[in-house]
């Protein structure tokens, strides 16, 4: 009766049943039982998910729906959204993971038991898990205060208890008000940077605000009347001397990162929760927990800004190894995963929008037994972790914010290298960070390249220079992390414990490891280079010039009237002496690719008649056993090369990582045939030898063809038809998805298929051959205009 709720779009339904949504619009046409809309608008209307299921039913017509696609569409049509509709996934899935015993005993009678064992199930046995029983005031909590300048709670249990109350453990009396989150961290990749957040999300360096209407909202808000627990706030912190009333106002209050779900609320969504048990006995819960979470990120790209794993990897090796960490903008804990674990590690996270600190925490618990402390609130006017002293600090903060808290927050002690002016909100979360450390410890953010220029925050990067704090800038490639058209940088800084002797900053441009196209910038490469010179850095404490790509300089040399700190403008130009020599190869190797595209120049095409052939899809001739498919993972073994859907669109080698999991991973074989969902274009790639092996990526799909059957050339070329990926395309509002089952090619013998199939052969060499012709030409246009304008080429 609750999966009622649930509701699903036509575009739902035809993926049910196997259809086009044009096939959807003729049934409500038609069939006068045809389910009635229950939501949506009348140009889009949503529909019960069980009433639409029991019609397909009925007429024959309900597809073999994958279990993933179905828990899914439960998630995604959740009468309360699909955050909240996760997070309590998330809460049934950790509690699978840690006791599934209570699980299969609450699930076993009605979805009204089910709710109601579980409203205490989740206290009685998660919150021991993560850290101490609800309602009890934490110790400690009033020594600790509620948020440096900021005042108020540190952590409200409202709504009937928080998961995780681990401030009871907290000798320092770290994340007050009585709930310390003891959740467990791990180690994957995939940070959200939401646009949930407050005005601005890394957008470009001139401020835009993103996102701004959505204000955060906590997670399970009915929660508050669901119990007579009572809701325990801390005393607030003494002020600090000279600090303003609006720095200490109680409505700026860090609340607890997770709150208990309530009866009606689980009841309401016992199908998804039945449904996420189901796939947790195929998959695992903390696949399936991803799972989920990876699809609700696709499904709203531009409400996320994500940091690549590889991106998170090598912050936390600039960091590296700590027992306490701290990620005071966590998103969805991507930094933090990437923390190399080690015995009786803490990590400590913050994020202004509830639903993804919620969800942190969960994907953290999930993924290892190390503690985690979280909290939802803006970390900057309501710092949930005001006694922390860190080892190391990781931080994507959201860039050029202008409400960050400039005229409340003016007296605030954390400002000891300068007041930020109101539009150096990045300024700001440095000092935060420093701030959150221990007297030699480490910090790495992530920062927009405005930061190290702008005149508006040039006394601070001098007193952070003099001081030396700021120990090292990276300069990233462009295409590194969102906003893909700039590169970014990385500051790496370090809570000074005593004033340097002769104090040299590291400078290092990676800019010469941009990839092509959308395949992203060369990780290993980048990790390589900039591990290495922090190394060499951090040992000797100088690092000899390397041209092009890093130098230190002496602290004396930045304090200009600018302190400039890009490194481009420090650093000498790369070793040009053999730079003609080069060019006359990329020439060479030019002309020979021309050469070859023009031998492999299709011919003029043979007029033919329409061909009318008899049609079979994707889907059916999986269920006919002439192919398998598989769906590309969130996991895997972490040292194998992964095939990303860039590295299908621009024809190039596997690019990407996995984070370790458990989840078994799909590799390739070669005369697989690969395909991207996401995105529109028609693209089917057939794997090669060199190619085989590599792990499949997310938001792929590959066809393994039976070769009595199928020929790969004959199915990756039709597959790439413009009218055949139309029609099994569907269209949300920000991007095209690719349903693969329903693409359609010819039923033809073997031997017609292989005619075709060394045609689209031939294709593919010509397209290949052109692509490396473009790469070419743009590296010898390049290289013409550098040696040009720096003197190593002559002009004639």
């Amino acid at each position: 009766m609750q999966d009622n709720a649930t509701e699903v779009t036509a575009a739902g339904i035809a993926r049910l049943a196997g259809v086009g949504r044009a096939a959807v619009s003729n049934w409500r046409r038609r069939h006068a039982d045809f389910p009635k809309p229950v939501g949506g608008t009348e140009t889009s209307p949503s529909f019960a998910l069980a009433e639409v299921e029991a019609w397909l039913r009925k007429q024959g017509k309900l597809a073999e729906v994958p279990l993933r696609e179905r828990v899914w569409q439960q998630l995604a049509g959740h009468p309360e959204g699909p955050l909240p509709a996760l997070v309590r996934t998330g809460y049934v899935l950790l509690l699978i993971h840690e006791r599934p015993t209570v699980w299969l005993d609450a699930s076993a009678g009605s979805d009204a038991r089910l709710a109601a064992i579980l409203s205490g199930a989740l206290d009685q046995v998660l919150i021991p898990r993560l850290g101490g029983p609800v309602g009890r005031p934490a110790r400690g909590a009033a020594g600790a205060g509620a948020g440096a300048g900021a005042g108020g709670a540190g952590g409200v249990n409202a709504g009937g208890g928080a998961l995780g109350v681990n401030a009871s453990r907290d000798a320092d009396g770290v994340n007050t008000g009585g709930d310390a989150d003891g959740v467990n961290a791990g180690a994957e990749a995939d940070r959200v940077n939401s646009g949930l957040r407050p005005p601005a999300v890394n957008a470009s360096p001139t401020p835009s605000p993103v996102n701004a209407s959505q204000t955060p909202q906590p997670v399970d808000a009915q929660s508050v009347t669901h119990t007579a627990r009572a809701v325990h706030t801390a005393p607030a912190a003494p002020a600090a001397p000279g600090a303003s009333a609006a720095s200490t106002a109680p409505a700026a209050a860090a609340a607890s990162a997770l709150r208990t779900p309530t009866g009606p609320q689980l009841l309401l969504s016992a199908p998804l929760l039945r449904g996420a048990a189901e796939l947790a006995a195929e998959m695992g819960a903390r696949q399936a927990f991803e799972f989920l979470l990876g699809r609700h990120l696709d499904a709203n790209p531009r409400q996320y800004t994500l940091t690549p794993a590889e991106l998170a990897g090598l912050m936390a090796d600039l960091a590296g190894p700590a027992r306490t960490v701290l990620d005071p903008a966590c998103g969805t804990g991507a930094l933090l995963r990437a923390v190399a674990g080690r015995p009786g590690q803490e990590l400590y996270a913050q994020d202004s929008a509830p639903e993804l600190a919620a969800i942190s925490v969960l994907r953290l618990a999930l993924h290892s037994r190390a503690t985690v402390r979280a909290a939802a609130g803006d970390t900057l006017r309501a710092d949930a972790h005001p006694g922390l002293r860190a080892d190391v600090v990781l931080c994507h903060p959201p860039f050029n914010e202008r409400n960050w808290g400039h005229d409340e927050l003016a007296y605030d002690p954390r400002w000891e290298y300068g007041f930020p002016a109101r539009t150096e909100s990045e300024l700001a979360w440095v000092q935060h960070a420093l701030a959150r450390l221990t007297d030699g410890g480490t910090a790495v953010l992530l920062m927009p390249p405005a930061a190290a220029s702008r005149r508006s925050g040039r006394r601070i990067r001098a007193d952070l220079l003099r001081r030396g704090a700021l120990r090292a800038v990276v300069a990233l490639p462009v295409g590194a992390a969102p906003p893909y058209n700039i590169p970014l940088h990385l500051w790496v800084l370090r809570r000074p414990d005593r004033a340097p002797a002769a104090p040299e900053v590291l400078l290092v441009d990676t800019g010469r490891f941009a990839g092509e196209g959308r395949g992203g910038p060369d990780w290993e490469a980048v990790r390589e280079a900039v591990t290495d010179a922090w190394g060499a850095f951090t040992r000797a404490g100088r690092l000899a010039e390397r041209p092009g790509l890093a130098r230190s300089v002496p602290v004396i040399d930045l304090l200009d009237d600018d302190v400039d700190l890009a490194p481009a403008r420090h650093l000498p130009p790369a070793a040009v002496a053999d730079g003609a020599e080069q060019l006359t190869r990329v020439r060479e190797r030019l002309g020979a690719t021309l050469r070859l595209t023009t031998d492999l120049t299709p011919p003029p095409a043979d007029p033919a008649p329409a061909a009318r052939w008899p049609l079979t899809t994707v889907g059916e001739l999986a269920r006919g056993g002439a192919l398998v498919l598989r769906t590309g993972g969130n996991g895997g073994h972490a040292r194998v090369p992964v095939l990303t859907d860039h590295d299908v669109l621009a024809g190039t080698a596997p690019s990407g990582t996995l984070p370790e999991s458990e989840e078994e991973a799909v590799l390739t074989e070669p005369g697989d045939v690969v395909v991207p969902v996401v995105g529109g274009g028609s693209v089917a790639r057939v794997v090669d030898e060199a190619t085989g092996g590599a792990v499949l990526g997310r938001n792929l799909v590959l066809l393994r063809p039976d070769r009595s059957a199928l020929d790969p050339w004959f199915l990756a070329g039709f597959l790439r038809g413009t009218a055949n990926n139309r029609q099994a395309s569907s269209y949300a509002s920000t991007a095209t998805r690719l349903d693969v089952r329903r693409l359609q090619l010819p039923r033809l013998p073997l031997e017609e298929q292989r005619r075709y199939g060394d045609r689209f052969r031939a294709l593919d060499e010509f397209e290949r051959a052109l692509r490396q012709a473009s790469r070419l030409g743009e590296q010898l246009v390049r290289g013409m205009y550098d040696g040009l304008t720096d003197g190593t080429v002559a002009p004639g």
